[in-house]
């Protein structure tokens, strides 16, 4: 009796050191329900390195497993290459047309430097470079998805150029990438350019012929670009006040200037 108590025991021993040994080492849990387990070579790869760039790179588990790394949103939606926001248009690997990038700035569009003043004429290049490259003709055997970003990035690189091309706009949007969002309803209190623009306004409307209004127009067109230069200065002082004062006094000319076009 006393010996069959004894062998119970003992099994009954050997029972919870295995159970604990199962809960504290997955892989003998492994061994335990399947004495030959199957290896693969990317099984037996070591686990990757830690690094400054990548220092939980250790704690990387395959498949079915936990996995430390988030997804990247820059990966292209077909091939899954990562090339960063180099290739926001087109993956450089299989060259799909990738959706549209909000992250992406007008500038890094056309690969410009983020500055007020730019050579419009390497715009119009670029932008005519990426035109090209988004036509129809140019997609038309593509899949009905890259088609839609096509016309989606097309529409954004149009609206990039329309809006780097002109003085105030241009203005207007690299004061907001640098978080000063301007109320173009604001009222000038300004009484000496209020009255500017009312007698401006008055020689705009008594003007006759196309003549007397290409010269107002050349008026207010160098009036445009003064303000302009001012913008450009304050801007690159970082005097965003004043910055601000000079997108003001554009609005109204860029608003003459319309209304001079409309009575051509």
């Amino acid at each position: 009796m006393n010996r069959t108590k004894k062998l119970v025991a003992s099994v009954s021993t050997l029972l919870t050191r295995a159970s604990s040994t199962l809960r504290c080492n997955p892989l003998a849990a492994t061994f335990a329900t399947n004495p030959q387990p199957h290896f693969t070579r990317e099984s037996l790869q070591p686990p990757p390195f830690p690094s400054a760039a990548n220092p939980l790179a250790i704690f990387r588990f395959s498949g079915r497993a936990f996995c430390s790394e988030s997804s990247d949103k820059s990966a292209c939606w077909n091939c899954g290459f990562s090339s960063g926001k180099d290739a926001f248009l087109f993956c450089n690997s299989c060259r799909s047309i990738q959706p549209v990038d909000d992250s992406v700035d007008y500038f890094q569009i056309f690969g410009l430097e983020k500055k007020y003043e730019l050579d419009a004429g390497c715009l119009e290049g670029k932008y005519k470079d990426w035109q090209k490259k988004l036509h129809p003709d140019l997609v038309h055997n593509k899949s009905q998805k890259e088609r839609d970003y096509a016309a989606e990035q097309s529409a954004k690189v149009t609206e990039a150029c329309r809006t780097l091309t002109k003085r105030l706009s241009r203005a207007m949007y690299i004061m907001k990438l640098n978080g000063k969002n301007i109320n173009e309803e604001e009222t000038v209190t300004d009484p000496t350019l209020l009255m500017e623009m009312m007698e401006l306004r008055e020689a705009i409307a008594e003007a006759d012929d196309s003549k007397e209004l290409n010269q107002i127009q050349s008026q207010v067109q160098e009036k445009l670009k003064q303000w302009s230069d001012s913008f450009a200065d304050a801007f690159g002082s970082q005097r965003f006040d004043e910055a601000v004062e000079c997108i003001r006094r554009m609005t109204y000319y860029e608003k003459a200037c319309e209304e001079i076009v409309k009575k051509l």
